[in-house]
């Protein structure tokens, strides 16, 4: 099947935008467990593929989490228990938060997921010592619901779509109970915009690896679109004032749930109506968040959605240069396969201007959260 894709008329390379502040990432820095995520240069996998260079973000491991969706969470937390019941005093560990946080108890988290964004909710709840209430939508794959009520949380397994348990999940919101979602809706727009400067940690982290490496930024760089919220990061960054590196940025979809492509051909946010059932579960949403929303669509280059089998390709692929890396995770590594390989590929390679010494920077948002379906794909079990 051909996979739809959709260059952006009216793409900017700078957008009016406060410039990105790193006050996430010194508040990540305090959480338990802090390390950067690696950046991998893939340099025999670059030459495969007749590029100059390809660099994988891998969030296989973050904070004790098999995604990244924790620097989003756990911001977008204390942001809104700072905004609620703060401000807090001065600290060092976040258990410090957690005493301050005692005396106000009961309180709740509450958020809908595909998985990854529960879990780390679920996550920040138990280092405060919230509670955290979980909904899903049907299908959710055991591994991912395990994992959720691992961190000691609820989950409700909602008989729809993932739209469905956002809105579920929304009713929760309340005097005790503080709803944690990356996607927005009218009326509650600062949380989703809080779990996207959370994301801006892994941007960075990126620039500082390459300064490290004394090499440029990239030339193109891929990332998933969902909701919108890690989109809308990488364009935040790469499109701020004074950013050296104006890479063409390009969103990555399921063909099933190609919101953000649909929304730019249609000159509006819509939603694609279910079901969502593509195995990159991270990005089986119908509707782009209005926040994110600005940014995906006057900084993204090129929407592009693409089959499944080019997400198994793409797990298979980076397994062979020792990252491990789920479905969701491996379906930037997809769409560039696409971009170089599929039946568009002249077009898309023109058009972005990616020549044989072109750098590529991929986001690797997962490890294996559904380690069985992992070893079904690739061929062995999960590093």
């Amino acid at each position: 099947m051909e996979a739809p894709f959709y260059f952006n008329p009216n793409v900017k390379d700078r957008l009016e935008v406060e410039p990105v502040s790193r006050e996430p990432l010194d508040f990540h820095r305090k959480l338990p467990g802090y390390a950067p995520s690696r950046l991998v240069n893939a340099a025999p996998l670059a030459e495969q593929l007749g590029l100059g260079g390809l660099w994988v973000k891998d969030e296989s491991w973050r904070l004790g989490l098999p995604a990244f969706k924790i620097l989003g969470a756990s911001w977008a937390t204390y942001r809104a228990l700072e905004e609620r019941f703060g401000p807090f005093k001065p600290w060092q560990t976040l258990d410090e938060v957690k005493t301050q946080l005692a005396a106000l108890q009961p309180l709740a988290l509450a958020t809908a997921t595909d998985g990854n964004h529960g879990r780390a909710v679920a996550r920040m709840a138990r280092w405060l010592g919230l509670e955290a209430r979980i909904f899903v939508p049907a299908g959710t794959a055991e591994a991912r619901i395990k994992g959720i009520q691992s961190e000691g949380a609820s989950v409700t397994e909602v008989q729809g779509s993932y739209d469905d348990a956002v809105e579920l999940a929304s009713r929760e919101a309340g005097e005790r109970c503080l709803v944690i979602s990356d996607t927005s809706w009218p009326g509650y727009e600062v949380v989703p915009g809080w779990i996207a400067e959370g994301y801006s940690t892994i941007f960075w982290e990126i620039d500082e690896e390459l300064q490290r490496w004394s090499t440029d930024g990239p030339d193109v760089a891929l990332v998933q679109v969902g909701v919108g919220a890690l989109a809308a990061a990488m364009v935040r960054h790469y499109r701020q004032p004074g950013q050296a590196a104006r890479p063409a940025l390009v969103s990555i979809e399921p063909v099933s749930a190609d919101c953000a492509l649909a929304s730019m051909q249609a000159g509006k946010i819509v939603t694609v109506p279910g079901p969502h059932t593509s195995i990159m579960a991270g990005l089986n949403c119908g509707t782009p968040s209005p926040v994110a929303w600005p940014l995906l669509s006057g900084g993204i280059d090129l929407f592009l959605a693409i089959e499944d089998e080019r997400a198994r390709e793409g797990m298979r692929k980076l397994a062979e240069s020792g990252i491990t890396s789920g479905e969701t995770g491996a379906s930037g590594l997809g769409g560039l396969l696409e971009i170089l390989t599929g039946e568009h590929s002249a077009e898309m390679r023109e058009r972005l201007g990616i020549t044989r010494t072109s750098r590529v920077l991929l986001i690797s948002t997962e490890g294996a959260t559904d380690p069985t379906n992992y070893a079904r794909i690739v061929g062995k079990s999960p590093v």
